[in-house]
């Protein structure tokens, strides 16, 4: 999820991710190695690509968890690594003196057009498409849909996804926009991948916020939890494929468990293919 001309990160064969996609929530408050306190957040400078566009290509000097097959989703795979180059207004990076500790994406769409509804099945991958065609026939935008939040691990529980959804938010009413939208995909989901993700959206701790982290941070800061992209990100590739990215077997039919996947993989060994269909939440940021 971004870019200079074609850097290596996300969307290669490293770990990359999207949206809701964060590496950290406001879980892990103690995570080693990260400085704590208001002094230490003081020292990191949250600007967008437009602002300090020779930040572009070091978007992905990171250190980061995603899962490897996250990034073969054909949407991701083909048009994440252009959006800091083609949307630098809508993407935010954090600086600690000269490292790069996070990076935050999103990209304008019109969501006005027929046919279309601001929070679509397609969730991630339908919304990234959206925003190139928009783009490309130039389209008057309505609307903002995050796509990625990474925090560096080492600066994880240091409140910076807070930090990072705000600077996003800020972003799209710079420009206008009344809404930022965002496909989340929840990050302890993939603890219980069998269940229904309509079902795990649901559930709420006893102070009525979301039991999972990211939902909770997104709550925390004004969203509204709407309604689940069944569809959002879809990965089907070759069973070789599947063993190189999990270490897994896949050797026999039926639905595997991957680990950091939030629903399980399907995997046929007649056709010698796996698929994996991502759901994610979508979240609505009015503005």
């Amino acid at each position: 999820m971004s870019l200079d001309p074609r850097p290596t990160g996300p969307h290669s064969d490293a770990a990359p991710g999207h949206p809701g996609a964060v590496s950290d929530p406001d879980a892990a408050p103690g995570h080693p190695g990260a400085p704590s306190g208001t002094d230490a957040l003081d020292r990191v400078v949250i600007s967008t690509l437009a602002e300090r566009p020779e930040l572009t290509g070091r978007l992905y000097e990171i250190d980061e968890d995603w899962p490897a097959f996250i990034g073969h989703d054909p949407a991701a795979s083909t048009l994440l690594t252009w959006v800091p180059e083609l949307f630098p207004a809508s993407c935010v990076v954090a600086t600690e003196g000269d490292r790069v500790i996070a990076r935050g994406f999103s990209v304008p769409f019109a969501a006005d057009v027929d046919g279309r509804r601001e929070t679509p099945d397609g969730g991630w991958s339908r919304v990234l498409r959206w925003a190139f065609t928009d783009r490309w026939t130039g389209r008057t935008v309505t609307a903002a849909s995050a796509l990625e939040i990474t925090i560096d691990t080492g600066h994880l529980g240091r409140g910076l996804s807070h930090r990072m959804l705000a600077a996003l938010r800020r972003t799209a009413a710079q420009q206008g926009l009344g809404v930022l939208l965002a496909p989340v995909r929840p990050t302890a989901k993939h603890l219980r991948p069998r269940l229904p993700m309509a079902a795990y959206a649901r559930e709420r701790r006893d102070d009525g916020l979301p039991t999972d982290p990211w939902l909770r941070v997104h709550v925390r800061a004004g969203g509204t939890v709407e309604s689940v992209a069944s569809a959002s990100m879809t990965v089907s590739a070759p069973l070789a494929r599947w063993r190189e990215w999990t270490g897994l077997p896949f050797d026999r039919d039926g639905d595997v468990e991957v680990p950091g996947a939030l629903v399980p993989v399907h995997c046929d060994l007649t056709h010698d293919h796996a698929v994996y269909v991502e759901p994610n939440v979508w979240v609505r940021h009015t503005l």
